[in-house]
């Protein structure tokens, strides 16, 4: 097996042939602390998986997208750790993918801005996240925050990824990747591949306290959201409040009953099962019974990741180091990319 070193190398020279084509997958997420229930089923889970499947990951922590919302530095720093500690905890390896913090590498940011001279503001201000996000800033919305779909473009674009994975919610944005790269070849010669995503196949995981709406850490409600890191009393809790309605048996409707149609999504996402398969088991349980069933069972699977985060958070000096040296590897990865692109475009 080839060393980190040797890896690198053999990429370069296969990603520095514009017609060679690697199949390499690219994601990232937010630091905002310890991820939610939702961002494990919806995201870090299928990072597990892939790591294992294609000999090109890449995941970033995306520290440069964090700004797009106000955050105090002493609190983003501490993030940033905390997330960096969940994903390893929930069976990222360095060792098979590089995983770095967005800002080590600024390529990121250069290319972003030459891909935002390839993109209009009208394409940006009918992304729907603008439209939700940007009313919520008392100043109308700031030019991070429109633009910050033309950065993620270039996180994906840096590195010539193929694949893509991406909620439901990010679809859109991928869509501008995509435009973007085809016009970037259209104006340039062929250079970037068109990526594809790899959608979830886990349901949309919903707020416990209003099951209409996806599960989020920025939620008001503390009941609505379920941390990976929640103890098992914090757990039981949740669930024992969540929202479901006057009818006492199990079944799955998302439009009729959403909010025990969402206990049933996260019942079957933690354990393995169909939706199928979980509703034949629950049969004569009534909701409240049925809500301390998903609990239990959430308390198992996250039992050993939550040990696992607490020992990798008494070791910031690993958690940095891990940061750093999967930096260097995307740089180098990224850095001869990077230098065509300049010439492409007339930098050099």
């Amino acid at each position: 097996m080839a060393t980190p070193t040797g890896l690198i190398r053999t990429l370069h020279r296969r990603t520095l042939g514009q017609n060679m084509v690697v199949d390499r997958i690219f994601s990232g997420i937010q630091p905002t602390g310890t991820p939610h229930l939702g961002n494990y089923l919806g995201a870090i889970q299928n990072w597990v998986n892939l790591q294992e499947e294609c000999s090109s990951v890449l995941y970033s922590i995306m520290d440069m997208h964090s700004l797009t919302m106000p955050k105090e530095p002493a609190v983003l720093r501490q993030n940033i750790l905390d997330t960096t500690a969940a994903i390893l905890a929930c069976g990222i390896d360095p060792k098979k993918c590089f995983l770095f913090r967005q800002s080590l590498v600024p390529e990121h940011a250069e290319l972003a801005w030459i891909l935002g001279c390839l993109t209009t503001v009208p394409r940006l201000l009918r992304l729907p996240q603008w439209k939700m996000k940007h009313a919520s800033q008392n100043n109308g919305g700031t030019v991070g925050l429109l633009t910050y779909p033309v950065l993620q473009a270039a996180d994906i674009l840096l590195y010539k990824s193929t694949r893509v994975p991406v909620g439901e919610d990010q679809v859109l944005h991928l869509e501008l990747a995509q435009d973007i790269a085809q016009h970037f070849n259209k104006k340039y010669g062929e250079f970037f591949p068109v990526p594809k995503a790899i959608l979830s196949t886990t349901k949309k995981i919903k707020s416990l306290r209003d099951p209409t709406v996806k599960m989020s850490k920025s939620d008001p409600q503390k009941l609505a959201t379920v941390n990976i890191a929640d103890s098992p009393d914090e757990i039981v809790l949740k669930f024992r409040k969540a929202v479901t309605d006057f009818t006492s048996e199990v079944t799955y409707d998302p439009a009729g009953r959403p909010g025990v149609s969402n206990l049933v999504s996260i019942h079957a996402a933690v354990t393995g099962l169909s939706i199928k398969q979980v509703v034949h088991q629950s049969a004569g349980l009534d909701t409240a019974h049925y809500k301390m069933v998903v609990a239990e069972s959430v308390i198992q699977k996250f039992a050993p990741i939550r040990n696992e985060i607490k020992k990798l958070q008494e070791d910031k000096s690993h958690l940095l180091k891990v940061l750093e040296d999967g930096a260097e590897k995307a740089k180098k990865l990224a850095t001869p990319i990077y230098k065509e692109i300049r010439r492409l475009v007339g930098f050099q």
